[in-house]
């Protein structure tokens, strides 16, 4: 099988560089609050209608797939902080009807850098602050030359609130991971043509989800334990013992599982992983014990069954939190792209 390789900053950080003076190409000097003025035509072309999926529910992946997802940029709300390397702010963005909040991590230099949004495991909502799950990533990954854009989701820190069922369906949260990587490509800073995007836990599953629902988004993902490829994995692992009331909810709006297989197929990303484009990492601890390894296997064998570029990187008695072998993955992660480009 062919070595994955994610993106590598062709233009490298520089922390001597001298940031260029303009406000339009130099991110730490722009004003943090302005709001753009103008929007520029859509990125992405509709998709044609005989190439979806059919939508059999209005609360699924098919009808994401077709969803108007409107205008957005990126405002700065205020400056975080200053490191050797990067800068740190905290900005929103639109999200179709919510706004968003997020942490964005500039390298010191000219650019363009290369961007990666980072779309974060379960943290309970009402305990959330900006920026949280992947401390490790957004620096690692900043010094290593890359536009970092870390989003919050609806309902999470700054964000507007969500609807219940985003939290349970996590379709809302694909639609902000969307729209993140939409927002950030039209940085000035920002190289559109070379886009990532990396999720943990259930930031794993929201970016196979947007994965499934733009084709073409970005030019490749990573996924880090995350949570199965299956809806009713998830919704019987997680919700059912913690939320049962969730799962009550759901059951009682949409049937159950047994009532309605079709509804919570079309909930599933591997339903629709032929529709991938992108080559996808997947790192996974075999001790993982909140997001049971076996999953990891299954939904590569099935990535692959589908045509998709996918490595699965196995790490024996790491567990989910991944602190001993976390340098190794992440090493593995940022790689040279250099034998793709010259091919």
């Amino acid at each position: 099988m062919a070595t994955l390789v994610l993106l590598a900053a062709c233009t490298s950080a520089d922390p001597t560089a001298e940031p260029d003076p303009s406000p339009s190409s130099d991110p730490a000097t722009s004003s943090p609050s302005a709001t753009p003025t103008e929007e520029p035509a859509p990125e992405e072309p509709a998709e044609p209608e005989e190439t979806l999926p059919p939508v059999n529910h209005r609360v699924s992946l098919p009808a994401l797939m077709r969803k108007d997802l409107g205008p957005t940029r990126i405002v700065r709300q205020g400056l975080l902080g200053t490191a050797d390397a990067y800068t740190r702010h905290a900005v929103t963005y639109r999200s179709g009807d919510v706004t968003v909040s997020g942490v964005l991590i500039v390298p010191t230099g000219k650019g363009p850098f290369p961007g990666i949004v980072l779309n974060h495991g379960y943290i309970e909502p009402s305990i959330y602050v900006t920026g949280q799950g992947l401390a490790r990533e957004q620096d690692w990954l900043a010094r290593e030359g890359f536009v970092v854009l870390h989003t919050d989701y609806r309902g999470h820190a700054s964000s507007d609130p969500a609807a219940p069922l985003d939290r349970e369906s996590r379709l809302g949260y694909a639609e902000d991971a969307i729209n993140a990587v939409r927002a950030l490509r039209k940085e000035p800073y920002v190289d559109a043509d070379q886009m990532a995007m990396l999720g943990r836990s259930m930031g794993g599953g929201v970016t196979l989800d947007a994965l499934v629902a733009r084709p073409g988004l970005v030019d490749a993902a990573v996924v880090y334990a995350s949570v199965s490829s299956r809806f009713l994995d998830n919704l019987n692992h997680f919700t059912v013992p913690n939320r049962p009331e969730a799962a009550q909810a759901m059951f009682d709006r949409f049937g159950t599982p047994q009532e309605s297989p079709q509804f919570y197929r079309d909930l599933s990303p591997r339903t629709f992983f032929d529709r991938i484009t992108e080559p996808v990492l997947m790192h996974h601890g075999t001790d993982d014990e909140s997001c049971p390894f076996r999953w990891a296997p299954t939904t590569h064998r099935l990535l692959r069954k589908a045509g998709v570029d996918a490595q699965l990187e196995v790490y024996q008695g790491e567990m989910h939190s991944f602190v001993p072998r976390w340098q190794d993955s992440i090493e593995r992660t940022v790689r040279s792209r250099r034998s793709q480009l010259d091919a």
